[in-house]
């Protein structure tokens, strides 16, 4: 007699739970007969990674195997990823600079004037609006002078004294505009940013077009026997070339660049509106922060000193957020929107620049166009003409310095040589970073030194000093 199903299915546990082998056999052929998908039933077997790690994870299994350093160990800390640390102060920073947003509207209100950016006078400022309008003439009187060259109509030496006063006059035309307009600063700034891009350009456009003769002289000659030079770098400059190069975002002239195969225009939309937002956020921090602290301050070179360094500490958060949002909006956003818009293909408008150790690693990566400028046409020339290392770096800072002084100085119709001083006062800094670099390696202690210098002090100093400055200059000239 058969037994019950309820006492058959009993027993059919039992054996199962004394005989694991029997469990594990049944258990797949029970399911095999349920979905008719499976015969047989064979444990898997285990993997010599899993076999490794069950040894391992013993209790006998020693646990502390070799010497190994802390993550946040001195000698360790730099060949990490920091990337939570770095999420976890970018949260910082928003929830600190949230409240101080939301703490100063409460105090003091909006303080946003509708005429930071456009006001009616620079509206005003035909003059100068003119004189922007008036500077392609300039490329167009260098092409005809290569023209001219090209063809042996004119001598070698004429060409050049003909590119040196193009090149005069394309940088002291817009100087005297401004300086004979009572226009806005910004306007000037504009105007001479824009004079100061063109003189570059055309000096790389004659010395390359100089170049060029030269080496297809030699060509002709025999002098030269060089594989390596590609025919379409040594052609004639023509309109087409010269225009793109112009509107091209690069300082250096060549025949021919990298492209891309299209355009991508949502991309394109993007980086415009990212554009238009950290421009905005730039106009905010400038009014509703660095407007009232300058404002409330005194000549840090005539007032207390302790009051000076206050000023100069509450600055430097301000600016230094302004600097990078400037930084990101140029050397990133539009220079990556007219690259895209001409189809440049060479895209590398500066480096990790943040990570600097010294100043002449900043001075190498944060500025790839003019970068590559100062290399092209003044460092290698003076090496190649017999000058040392450090007369050349001398003379590349001292043409860094001349028209960082022009673009501050003539909007502001001030010359103190403030901005002429702070670029040649790296130079001492760029010694003394190099040294610390070269005494304790795989260290930051330049990096930091760059920090502190440049943004905590530096900028801060300027913008009082131009300020004040400013200011001292309109009540003269009011009274």
């Amino acid at each position: 007699m058969a037994p019950p199903p309820s006492v058959a299915a009993a027993h059919d546990r039992a054996g199962d739970a004394a005989d694991p082998a029997l469990r594990l056999r049944r258990a797949p052929a029970a399911e095999a007969d349920a979905g008719g998908r499976r015969e047989d039933a064979v444990p898997p077997p285990q993997t010599q990674q899993q076999q490794h790690e069950m040894f391992c994870y013993r209790a006998s299994a020693p646990a502390h195997r070799r010497v190994k350093e802390s993550p946040l160990s001195s000698d360790a800390i730099f060949q990490q990823s920091h990337a939570g640390l770095l999420n976890l102060c970018i949260v910082v920073l928003i929830a600190v600079n949230s409240r101080l947003i939301i703490e100063n509207l409460m105090k003091y209100g909006l303080l946003i004037r509708a005429g930071f950016w456009f006001s009616a006078r620079s509206l005003r400022d035909w003059p100068l609006l003119m004189c922007c309008l008036t500077l392609p003439i300039f490329p167009l009187a260098a092409l005809m002078t290569e023209k001219m060259a090209q063809r042996k109509l004119i001598w070698e030496h004429v060409a050049v004294l003909l590119h040196i006063i193009i090149t005069t006059t394309v940088l002291f035309y817009p100087v005297v505009v401004i300086l004979k307009c009572e226009s806005a600063v910004l306007s000037g700034f504009v105007l001479m940013f824009i004079a100061s891009i063109t003189w570059l350009k055309l000096v790389s456009f004659a010395h390359t077009n100089y170049d060029i003769r030269a080496l297809s002289k030699s060509i002709e000659k025999g002098a030269t026997h060089d594989s390596s030079i590609d025919e379409e770098s040594i052609k004639g400059p023509t309109i087409n070339r010269i225009v793109y190069f112009m509107l091209a975002p690069t300082l250096c002239y060549q025949t021919s660049y990298p492209r891309t195969a299209f355009i991508r225009k949502g991309w394109v939309t993007r980086q415009l509106i990212k554009c238009l937002v950290f421009t905005g956020l730039m106009g905010f921090i400038i009014e509703q922060y660095i407007n009232p602290i300058v404002q409330n301050s005194k000549h840090p070179l005539k007032g207390n000193f302790l009051d000076a360094i206050e000023r100069v500490l509450k600055l430097s958060v301000p600016t230094l957020y302004v600097w990078l949002c400037m930084f990101y909006c140029f050397f990133h956003l539009w220079l990556n929107i007219l690259a895209e818009l001409l189809r440049f293909g060479d895209r590398e408008f500066y480096k990790d620049w943040w990570n600097a150790k010294t100043f002449e690693e900043y001075w190498r990566m944060w500025n790839m166009p003019v970068h590559k400028w100062i290399v092209r046409h003044i460092y290698f020339p003076c090496i190649r003409n017999g000058f040392s290392k450090g007369f050349a770096i001398l003379i590349s800072f001292l043409v860094s310095a001349v028209f960082h002084e022009l673009c501050i100085a003539v909007p502001c119709h001030i010359f103190k040589l403030w901005a002429f001083s702070g670029i040649m006062f790296q130079i001492p800094l760029l010694l003394l970073t190099k040294y610390l670099q070269d005494k304790f390696k795989n260290t930051m202690v330049g990096n930091m030194i760059f920090w502190f210098f440049f943004s905590i002090v530096g900028q801060p100093m300027c913008v009082l000093l131009y300020y004040h400055d400013v200011m001292n200059r309109q009540a003269l000239s009011n009274t």
